[in-house]
């Protein structure tokens, strides 16, 4: 199969990429380089430009008449900056994707599998959600996570569009040779914070939120290994049609997550243990956009996927280490 990845200079989208390329199929990277770094590119494919540019994708198509779907990856992601700058996250996020799936329609490309979140959920007395159960996005790049599921789901029930729209967890950890992994030079996300704080980069690392409704008051996640969600994109691309036809709807919803959770205390412990280091703790409130969390009930993509999370906490712990050690190689600064 060949597969349009957009956003694929990211550090989801090379990493799937990858997986792609290591079942047998062929990637074509479509990628602004806003936040992507090109090195992760490799020699794929690529096109540099906007998913909103008609003719580009156009041009895409004409050159590669044999694309069998679309993995739409390529959006802002950062929560706090999502709070800071609604605008810009709506526009990229929401609108650009519009202008990409009425092309991919009208181009004869109808398969899309999106790249959403686990951000989406409202807090459950359990934590463990089910793909139907209530949302309450609580920032404006969840939410506009929200709206593309909703453009996606009108889009498909009045066209000839068909989507499966994969709700991501946390990612964690690089992908198995190290080639690519997280980019930004102070990630936002707690595991990357954990990172820099025990390679001395920060003098510490600030657990943002003591007081939340779980069992230590402190967020809950469902980590799961970046390979292992590669892989699952893989799994959804080949299954398309299978699980279109399996659910009865031109639409489908699937947590994509290890199924367990993990509070920010108990990541903290296990980061210690398997880095061997002790990090520092400091204590503040939730960040603007932050919430409680959750974990996955991941029954539908057992059924409809036949995938399951493989690689455990430590080794993604442990794989973000070491591409911590490698970055200075790879992107030239660490």
């Amino acid at each position: 199969m060949k597969i349009l990845v957009t956003g694929g200079a990211g550090y989801l989208g090379s990493t799937t990429a990858k997986a792609l390329e290591a079942a047998g199929h062929v990637p074509v990277v479509l990628d602004s380089l806003l936040t992507g770094p090109q090195v992760f590119v490799r020699d794929r494919i690529f096109y540099e430009g906007d998913i909103a540019d008609r003719d580009l994708v156009r041009r895409v198509v004409e050159e590669h008449p044999d694309l069998d779907a679309t993995i739409h990856m390529a959006a802002r992601i950062v929560v706090p900056e999502s709070v800071e700058k609604p605008y810009e996250y709506y526009r990229d996020n929401v609108s650009k994707s519009l202008e990409l799936f009425d092309q991919l329609v009208a181009l004869g490309k109808p398969r899309v599998l999106f790249s959403s979140s686990a951000s989406l959920y409202a807090v459950k007395d359990d934590f463990e959600v089910r793909e139907d159960d209530p949302l309450d996005p609580s920032s404006p790049y969840a939410r506009t996570k929200r709206m593309i599921e909703e453009v996606l789901e009108d889009m498909a029930t009045a066209t000839d569009l068909r989507a499966i729209m994969l709700r991501y967890f946390n990612p964690i950890g690089s992908d198995p040779d190290l080639e690519s992994g997280i980019y930004a030079k102070e990630p936002s996300h707690v595991l990357g914070q954990l990172v820099m704080a025990a390679r001395g980069q920060k003098p510490g690392f600030t657990i943002t939120g003591i007081d939340l409704p779980t069992r230590d008051g402190t967020g809950i996640r469902d980590y799961l290994h970046v390979w292992d969600l590669a892989r699952a994109h893989v799994r959804a691309v080949e299954r398309f049609d299978e699980v279109i036809e399996a659910v009865g709807s031109p639409s489908v919803v699937i947590n994509v997550g290890r199924g367990d959770g993990v509070t920010v205390r108990e990541l903290v412990t296990a980061f210690e243990r398997v880095s061997g280091r002790a990090v520092p703790i400091a204590e503040a409130p939730p960040r603007p956009g932050d919430a409680v969390g959750a974990f996955a009930n991941v029954d539908r993509s057992h059924e409809l996927l036949d995938w399951r999370a493989e690689l455990t906490l430590d080794e993604g712990i442990a794989s973000a280490l070491a591409w911590a050690d490698k970055r200075l190689e790879v992107l030239g600064y660490e």
